[in-house]
């Protein structure tokens, strides 16, 4: 009963400190939009670590975050390793080439209808395809090293990336695109300066997208198979062994490469697309 009175008591806190500041004079600064998350993030990690201590809940079942963080101390050089294999050579390769095949192709579908008319619903269609029945054909296929996990990142980041393209590049209105014909414009010189500007924020949402696809498919990839190495490989053979802290280790490490990742590319767009509504104020 003391465990959950306790975080009762620290959720409670961490209500009110938030309620607080988000109703402060000082709710529209920076400052608060930051630590507003982080107050609720420590809340819920301290909730995690009073009930699973004082409940005595089994390591097998949900190990605390203190052991979480002693495992990831204690397992740097094997998170290191298992983070390059996975996230920089498997999925960031991935993700590059299957971003920017997608980018070209959408140009290509953009220019002539047929491609447009008759690649869109075969994307659809595998798009739609379960990863788990394409890894084990492309691991199949390309072997068992990081280049078969970069070719399931393809296939699965390059259609939401086509189609989010090609909707970019249609944004522009007719009566822009007249505009730019009246002044004798080419089809590139319309592209570069009318269309791909307009397009930018579609594109953005594309690659946001994927960043969150190529973990993934990088990570469920290595489930089918791969060398004694990598982030999926870590994670089944760990939950075999019964180490869950080693498990959510692993995990904590795609979070914080994800969200990286996914920050990255939200500040280049909003360098790149300053012009835009959504990135005014």
């Amino acid at each position: 009963m003391i465990p959950v009175l306790g975080a009762i008591g620290v959720w409670l806190f961490g209500w009110w400190l938030n309620s607080r500041l988000a109703c402060g004079p000082y709710a529209d600064t920076k400052t608060v939009r930051f630590l507003a998350p982080l107050i609720f993030g420590l809340t819920v990690i301290a909730i995690w670590e009073l009930l699973v201590r004082g409940l005595d809940v089994p390591l097998v079942i949900l190990p605390a975050p203190s052991v979480i963080a002693v495992r990831f101390a204690d397992s740097l050089p094997i998170l290191w390793a298992d983070f390059v294999q996975t996230i920089i050579k498997g999925a960031l390769s991935g993700y590059i080439i299957g971003c920017g095949s997608a980018f070209l192709m959408a140009i290509a579908v953009d220019r002539w209808d047929f491609l447009r008319l008759g690649l869109l619903p075969v994307g659809n269609f595998v798009a739609a395809l379960p990863i788990v029945g394409t890894a084990p054909i492309l691991v199949m296929w390309f072997g068992f090293d990081w280049h078969s996990k970069a070719a399931v990142v393809v296939v699965m980041v390059f259609f939401p990336m086509l189609v989010n393209t090609v909707a970019g590049l249609r944004e522009a209105t007719a009566m822009q695109r007249d505009l730019m014909e009246t002044y004798a414009a080419t089809y590139w010189q319309s592209f570069l300066k009318l269309r791909l500007p307009a397009a930018m924020p579609f594109i953005f949402n594309g690659l946001k997208i994927s960043t969150t696809l190529a973990l993934i498919g990088a990570i469920v990839a290595e489930f089918f198979g791969s060398p004694t190495l990598g982030m999926g490989f870590r994670i089944s053979t760990s939950v075999g062994q019964l180490s869950l802290d080693m498990v959510w280790a692993e995990i904590v490490v795609a979070a914080l490469a994800g969200t990286a990742f996914y920050g990255l590319v939200a500040m280049i767009e909003k360098g790149v697309t300053f012009w835009h509504p959504s990135q005014r104020g």
